[in-house]
């Protein structure tokens, strides 16, 4: 890791909550009641994003919204604990800090519930130090990376593209979930930003059917995407975009958790990238990072 790319801030925009994790080791269906493990870990597609950024030598500066409540205290002095600058995030003694909860099982993610109302009730606030001159202002944009994640309003994200505080910007886009695919459209024909998604959140915004991640990369291309990077399970990702069009197949591993393997792809990817590795060597240091997240090699 060369001295610039440690001294490179990415800013990452988001959630920043507790993830609430039930995991067994049985196969579980609806109404199933088994033996596991419950654990509390830092989470949300931005703080994933940002804890892995920072393994990998960047300096993931958080914007969100935390409550002044027990666990938001908790959350941010575990977030400084992981190396990232909590310093502008938005903290509210209004709103509660908002959570994610989710059971895993041997069949994988049984189901899950995101809760970041306080997160959508922040709103544009948690945008000010872009504009108000202690990260940057619309007559000196911010000019570095930006990883924005869909659980931000559909408003706030159309705001976003739009905004002459990103006009410099090197925005990374991701939706958090298929059920928020949809709210990426403005960045579909956006210019800048570089999208990640699995195949069933390339399917919703492409509006169809698609059998697997070339045919989904392409097809977001032809709509107009800059560049799409594109997972599909077990199956060939690709990468799509002005450098042409790049396929790889992921490593076979043991699955022991699911929950922020595509945040540990989406940052391995985006290191790789600001490093200056070709297209197919950043794909395939994001696939080995998501398979060592899902195999439980690499710690919470």
């Amino acid at each position: 890791m060369t001295g610039a790319m440690e001294q490179r801030p990415v800013l990452c925009i988001g959630s920043v909550l507790w993830d609430v994790i039930g995991r067994s080791a049985s196969h579980m269906e609806r109404g199933a009641d088994v033996p596991g493990r419950i654990t509390r870990v830092p989470g949300g597609v931005a703080l994933n994003i940002a804890v892995a950024l920072a393994r990998l030598g960047l300096r993931p500066v958080l914007l969100s919204a935390v409550g002044r409540d027990a666990e938001g205290e908790d959350l941010v002095a575990a977030c400084r604990a992981r190396g990232l600058d909590t310093g502008h995030l938005y903290r509210s003694a209004d709103l509660p800090t908002d959570r994610y909860m989710a059971v895993e099982a041997a069949n994988g993610l049984i189901a899950a519930i995101a809760d970041a109302h306080s997160l959508e009730m922040a709103g544009a606030r948690i945008l000010a130090p872009l504009s108000d001159g202690r990260l940057g202002s619309k007559e000196t944009p911010w000019p570095g990376l930006v990883v924005l994640d869909g659980n931000l309003t559909e408003d706030l994200l159309a705001r976003i593209a739009t905004d002459p505080a990103f006009a410099a910007a090197d925005l990374r886009v991701a939706p958090a979930s298929p059920g928020k695919a949809e709210r990426l459209m403005p960045f579909l024909s956006h210019g800048r930003a570089v999208l990640y998604l699995n195949r069933e959140e390339a399917g919703l915004l492409a509006g169809r059917r698609l059998s697997g991640a070339r045919e989904a990369a392409e097809h977001l291309i032809a709509r107009g995407a800059r560049r799409v990077v594109v997972t599909d399970g077990a199956r060939p990702a690709c990468d799509a975009g002005p450098a042409g069009v790049f396929e790889a197949q992921p490593p076979e591993v043991m699955v022991t958790r699911v929950t922020g393997a595509g945040d540990a792809f989406m940052a391995a990817h985006l290191a790789a990238d600001a490093a200056g590795a070709p297209p197919d060597a950043a794909l395939a240091r994001a696939l080995d990072a998501a398979a060592a997240h899902v195999s439980g090699e690499t710690p919470s």
